[in-house]
């Protein structure tokens, strides 16, 4: 399997914090959100890893890890950034692709790694808990994400009416099955660069769009199931807040720190 890190984003909503480093190497309770995901990733037994960077790339500090820039970070998304490590999806190997400012228990790696479907997408099913800590209306936040009977992913990324809408909450962990990589890339290079989708040009697409593109063409998304065992890192008031709770002890209650 090879891991693709998404690490470009300029993470304007964590300043001062960002000023002078990418979004990942802002530490959480004493260290970099980045080395906590490697840490996990590679106790689950991988080792082929490669980061995309664009803003501060040259703060990236991680041993072992392949890098890729994305050198128009400031004006295009998330999709375009993995792009950026076309060459390293090879086919007949699983792809893991994971964005930057999350950090997960090895159970949740270890429930994703478990789906063999052509994409499985981490999803928490106990994700208003979490956002409830972060907002006061987690509803104003949070995206839509429908499931069939099979668990199967048909919906992502909407503007929700209400929490019935929302089966789980899309994490930023998604693991494309090997034989279906050169599908995937083939998939993203045949598509029409002049379509707005959902608001947004090519260049900035969304991940959840790109995502229902692949669910409407009929390729299979199934969820892998977490209650908790996450983090996102967004803002300087995630960041106080979740320190208040390492400070606590209120933490434990989501997610298990490693020191």
């Amino acid at each position: 399997m090879r891991v693709i890190i998404l690490a470009a984003g300029q993470g304007t909503r964590l300043r001062p914090y960002t000023d002078d480093r990418p979004k990942c190497m802002v530490e959480l309770h004493g260290r970099p959100m980045l080395h906590r995901q490697l840490d996990v990733l590679r106790a689950c037994g991988l080792n082929d890893i490669a980061l995309v960077g664009g803003y501060c790339a040259e703060g990236l500090k991680a041993e072992g890890v392949h890098l890729y820039r994305n050198p128009r970070f400031a004006e295009t998304n998330m999709v375009s950034t993995l792009f950026c490590a076309e060459e390293w999806m090879q086919d007949g190997q699983d792809l893991l692709i994971a964005y930057g400012d999350i950090i997960y228990e090895e159970r949740v790696l270890q429930a994703l790694l478990a789906v063999e479907t052509p994409l499985a997408v981490s999803i928490d099913t106990e994700w208003r808990r979490f956002w409830s800590i972060r907002m006061d209306d987690p509803l104003s936040d949070a995206e839509t994400l429908k499931l069939d009977s099979e668990d199967h992913i048909v919906e992502l990324g909407k503007k929700p009416k209400s929490y019935d809408e929302i089966q789980g909450q899309y994490m930023g962990l998604i693991k494309v099955r090997g034989d279906c990589v050169r599908a995937f890339r083939e998939f993203w290079n045949a598509l029409d660069r002049d379509v707005l989708r959902d608001g947004k040009n090519f260049d900035n697409m969304y991940m959840t769009t790109f995502l229902q593109e692949l669910i409407n063409a009929g390729w299979l998304a199934k969820a892998a199931y977490t209650e908790n065992g996450w983090l996102e890192v967004d803002t300087v008031e995630d960041l106080d807040q979740y320190h208040h709770m390492i400070s606590t002890g209120e933490l434990d209650s989501f997610i298990q720190l490693k020191h």
